[in-house]
C-alpha cells in the first residue's frame, strides 16, 4: 500500500549540505561585522530613509549640468582610447602565444624549446596584466603620472590587453585549423596563416567580444573618478564627500543611462556582426571613434607634463616587496573571502525573491517594477554602491557585503528571472491539476529544473565578487583593497607590492578553483 505522504528521498542529503554551508558561512557576520539584525531595525531604516531623502530634489543648474556632460564625454572617450590601448596590446600577445599558430600545431614540426619559452612568459605576463583589476592599476598609475584621463586610459589598456590577449588566442584556437596548415605547407608564414588562414573565420567573433569588452570598459571608466583617474567617477566622489545628495542623485541617473546606452549600442553592434557590410565598417567606424576620443583628451594630456620616466622611478619603489605582513596579508584574504561570500549569499536569497516577479507569476506590474529594481541595482557598479554604502553604514568590510549584495541582487535576479521564463512549466502544472498549492508546485515542480543553472550562475558571480571584494576597500569597504589604498597614501610602496600580489595569487586561485567547478558540474 502506497504512503499518502512519502518522505522525500533527498531530504536529509539536502539537510545536511544546508548546515555546512551555514556553518561555514557563520564566521564571515564575525569577520565582516556584518549584523543582519540592523537591517530589520526601525532606526536603521530611518536613517537609511534620511540619506536617501537627501538625493532629492535633483541638482539640476546648468554650470553643473555643463560639468556633468563634459566629464561624460570624457567618461566615454577614456574608456574608447583605453579598448583601442588594449587592442593593439592584446592584438600580438594573442598572435605570439596561440596555440593556433604554433609551428608544431600548423606543420607538425617539433616544437622549439626557445619559442615555448618565449610563449609560456608572454601568458606568465597575460595573467599579471588582468590579474590586476583596472581599478588598482589606476591607482596606482594615478600616483606615478598624476590625476585626470591619461592614467584611466593606461589601466584599462593594461587590464584589457591581458584579458583581450587570452580570449583572442582562445578564438583563434577554435577555428578550423584545416585552411591555415595547408598554407603553412605550401611555404605561406604564421602571418599569412592568420591573414588569410584564420582570420576570415574569427573576424565575427572577435568583434563581438571587442565591442562586449569596450561596453565593460565604460563601466570601468566610470568609476576610476574614485581614485583621481577623471570622468563622472571624480565629479561623484567629491559630491559624496561634500554630502550634496541633489549633485549625487543626477550623477547616478547619468550613470544609468550612460550603462543602458553602453548595453544597447552593444548589443545593436553584435546583431549587425550578421552583415557583411556592417562587419566591414565596424572596424572604420571603431577607428574614428578612437581618433575623435584622442582628439577629446588631448589637451589634458598635453598639459599634464606626463614624464615616462616617472612611471619607471615609481616602479622601482616597489622592490623589493615587505616580507613582513603575512598576518596583515592573511586577514585581508580571509577578510575579502568573507565579504564576497556572504555578499553572495544575501544576493542569491534576495535574487530569488526578485525573479519571481521579475518571471511575470505575479502579473506585469509587478514584472515591469521588479525588472525595473533589478536593472537599478545591476546598472550602479560595486564600487560606487561600496562609497554610498560606507556614508550609510560607516568605513568597514560591512559596507563591502552590503554593496556586494545589492549589485550581485540585480545580476542574479535578471539570471534568474530568464532561467524560470526559459523552464519547462509541464512539471509545475501537471503538480497544480492533481491539487497541489502553487508554493508546493514551484518547489518541487519548477525549482529541480533550475536549481542547478542558478548554484552555477551564483557559483559564477561568487567568483566575480571575490575579485571585486579585493578593490572596494579602495572607497573604505574592508578587504585588501583598503590596506592597499592605506600603504600608498603612505607613499609604502614596498608593502604595496605585497598586497599587490596576494591580489595576484588570490585571483590566480580563484580562476583555477572556478575552471575545477566548472569541469565538475559540465
Amino acid at each position: 500500500m502506497l504512503s499518502s505522504h512519502p518522505r522525500d528521498p533527498a531530504r536529509w542529503p539536502r539537510l545536511l549540505t544546508l548546515l555546512l554551508c551555514l556553518a561555514l558561512l557563520a564566521p564571515s557576520f564575525s569577520l565582516t561585522q556584518f549584523n543582519p539584525a540592523t537591517l530589520a531595525n526601525p532606526d536603521s531604516w530611518r536613517t537609511m530613509a534620511g540619506f536617501v531623502a537627501g538625493f532629492f530634489p535633483m541638482a539640476l543648474q546648468a554650470d553643473f549640468l555643463r560639468d556633468v556632460a563634459r566629464e561624460t564625454i570624457t567618461t566615454l572617450a577614456s574608456a574608447t582610447a583605453g579598448i583601442a590601448l588594449a587592442m593593439l596590446l592584446g592584438a600580438p600577445l594573442a598572435f605570439a602565444t596561440s596555440h593556433a599558430l604554433q609551428r608544431h600545431v600548423l606543420g607538425g614540426e617539433r616544437p622549439a624549446r626557445l619559442a615555448c619559452w618565449l610563449a609560456s612568459g608572454l601568458r606568465g605576463l597575460m595573467v599579471i596584466l588582468r590579474g590586476i583589476p583596472e581599478i588598482v592599476w589606476a591607482l596606482l598609475l594615478v600616483r606615478a603620472v598624476g590625476l585626470g584621463s591619461l592614467p584611466a586610459v593606461l589601466a584599462i589598456g593594461l587590464a584589457y590587453g591581458g584579458m583581450l590577449a587570452k580570449v583572442y588566442a582562445e578564438i583563434l584556437e577554435s577555428q578550423t585549423p584545416g585552411l591555415a596548415s595547408a598554407l603553412y605547407l605550401q611555404g605561406a608564414s604564421r602571418w599569412q596563416c592568420l591573414l588569410y588562414g584564420l582570420w576570415p573565420q574569427a573576424l565575427p567573433e572577435l568583434l563581438s567580444y571587442s565591442v562586449y569588452r569596450w561596453e565593460c570598459a565604460i563601466r570601468a571608466s566610470a568609476v576610476m573618478g574614485f581614485v583621481g583617474a577623471g570622468g563622472v567617477g571624480q565629479l561623484l566622489d567629491t559630491s559624496l564627500k561634500m554630502l550634496n545628495g541633489g549633485e549625487v542623485s543626477t550623477l547616478l541617473l547619468v550613470f544609468l543611462l550612460l550603462v543602458s546606452l553602453s548595453e544597447g549600442v552593444s548589443q545593436l553592434s553584435r546583431l549587425a556582426l550578421g552583415r557583411v557590410a556592417t562587419t566591414r565598417m565596424l572596424p572604420l567606424m571603431g577607428l574614428l571613434a578612437v581618433a575623435a576620443s584622442v582628439l577629446w583628451l588631448w589637451p589634458g594630456w598635453r598639459d599634464s607634463g606626463f614624464d615616462s620616466s616617472a612611471i619607471v622611478r615609481f616602479a622601482r619603489d616597489f622592490f623589493p616587496p615587505a616580507s613582513d605582513m603575512l598576518a596583515d596579508i592573511a586577514h585581508g584574504v580571509v577578510e575579502t573571502l568573507a565579504m564576497s561570500g556572504l555578499g553572495s549569499v544575501l544576493a542569491f536569497m534576495a535574487g530569488a525573491v526578485l525573479a519571481m516577479p521579475a518571471a511575470g507569476r505575479f502579473g506585469w506590474a509587478a514584472k515591469w517594477l521588479s525588472r525595473l529594481l533589478l536593472n537599478v541595482l545591476r546598472g550602479v557598479p560595486d564600487l560606487l554602491w561600496a562609497a554610498m554604502a560606507v556614508l550609510a553604514v560607516g568605513l568597514g568590510p560591512a559596507a563591502g557585503v552590503l554593496a556586494l549584495a545589492l549589485h550581485t541582487t540585480g545580476v542574479l535576479g535578471r539570471l534568474f528571472a530568464e532561467t524560470l521564463e526559459n523552464a519547462d512549466p509541464e512539471p509545475e502544472l501537471a503538480l497544480q491539476q492533481v491539487g497541489a498549492g502553487r508554493l508546493l508546485a514551484f518547489a518541487y515542480g519548477q525549482l529541480p529544473t533550475v536549481c542547478s543553472q542558478w548554484l552555477a550562475y551564483t557559483l559564477y558571480r561568487w567568483e566575480n565578487n571575490i575579485r571585486s571584494a579585493t578593490v572596494l576597500g579602495i572607497v573604505g569597504a574592508g578587504g585588501l583593497g583598503q590596506q592597499l589604498y592605506l600603504a600608498l597614501s603612505l607613499f609604502q610602496q614596498h608593502r604595496a607590492a605585497s598586497l599587490i600580489i596576494a591580489m595576484l595569487l588570490l585571483s590566480w586561485a580563484v580562476e583555477q578553483l572556478s575552471r575545477y567547478c566548472r569541469q565538475r558540474m559540465g
